[in-house]
C-alpha cells in the first residue's frame, strides 16, 4: 500500500505531522497547567478557610474560658466573703480560730482579686512563672494530689454495691410435705 502513495506521487508530509503533534502536546500542557493551578488555588482556598475556622473557634473558646475564669473568680469571692461571716460567727466562742479563718479569708480574697480581669493566656503565663519559679512546690503539690486521687479511687473500689440480682432465700428448716 506504502508502494502505491510513492508511485502517486503522494507523500506523507511529516512536517504537518510533527506541527500537529506539538499543537497537541502543547494544548495538553497548557490543560494540564491550568488543572494544577486550579488545584493549586483551590488547596490555597481550603487551607485558608480552615486556617480561619480554626482561628475563629480558638476565639470562641477562649471567650467561653474568660467568663468561665470571671464566674470562678466571683464564686471565689463569694467563699472569702462566707469564711468571713463563719469568722464573726466564731468570734465569742472561739477568738483564735476566727482570727484564722479571716485569715484565711483575706488569702482567698487576695486570689480573687488576682483572678478578676485576667484572661486565659495571662492566667497560662502566671503558672508557667510560677513553675520557673518555685519547680519544686509545684511538683510537691502534684505529688500530693495525685495521692489524693489514688486514695479516693481505692477507697471507690473498695465499697462494695448492692447485688443486682435478688437472692432467693429458701429456709432450710421448712418441710415440704
Amino acid at each position: 500500500m506504502t508502494d502505491q502513495n510513492f508511485e502517486r506521487g503522494e507523500s506523507y508530509d511529516w512536517a504537518e505531522h510533527e506541527t500537529s503533534n506539538k499543537k497537541m502536546r502543547d494544548a495538553a500542557s497548557e490543560a494540564f497547567d491550568k488543572a494544577a493551578d486550579t488545584a493549586r488555588d483551590a488547596g490555597k482556598k481550603a487551607k485558608h478557610a480552615a486556617a480561619d475556622a480554626a482561628s475563629t473557634m480558638t476565639d470562641h473558646v477562649m471567650g467561653i474560658l474568660n467568663e468561665q475564669l470571671a464566674a470562678g473568680a466571683d464564686a471565689v469571692g463569694v467563699f472569702a466573703s462566707s469564711m468571713r461571716h463563719a469568722a464573726d460567727d466564731l468570734d465569742e466562742e472561739s477568738p483564735a480560730l476566727a482570727s484564722l479563718v479571716r485569715g484565711f479569708a483575706h488569702t482567698v480574697d487576695n486570689y480573687s482579686d488576682n483572678l478578676e480581669g485576667k484572661t486565659v493566656e495571662e492566667l497560662t503565663k502566671t503558672a508557667s512563672d510560677f513553675t520557673r519559679r518555685q519547680p519544686a512546690i509545684v511538683f510537691g503539690m502534684a505529688a500530693i494530689a495525685g495521692f489524693f486521687a489514688f486514695r479516693t479511687y481505692k477507697n471507690a473500689q473498695s465499697v462494695s454495691s448492692p447485688p443486682i440480682q435478688p437472692s432467693h432465700h429458701h429456709p432450710t428448716d421448712e418441710s415440704h410435705g
